[in-house]
């Protein structure tokens, strides 16, 4: 380890630290109470449900936009 540099450990579970964990309850509504024959499947599933995600960035926004979050420059705000 270089001299000046702490590694500081992250709780195992921490949404507030990283906002994209709370999205893993919409994307298991695609897949949550089904089984899949393959994995290719269970693959197609995820991609059909982030599709409708998509569409619903406003749905996303709730669950990650944290007031201390730093602004996008993005245009879709």
């Amino acid at each position: 380890m270089p001299e000046g540099i702490h590694l500081l450990f992250l709780p195992p579970y921490s949404p507030e630290l990283q906002p994209c964990e709370r999205l893993w309850s919409l994307t298991n509504e695609g897949v949550a109470n089904r089984s899949f024959r393959t994995l290719d499947d269970l693959e197609a599933a995820q991609v059909q449900r982030c599709v409708v995600l998509q569409d619903q960035p406003e749905v996303i926004r709730s669950l990650t936009h944290f007031h201390w979050w730093p602004p996008s420059n993005s245009k879709h705000q």
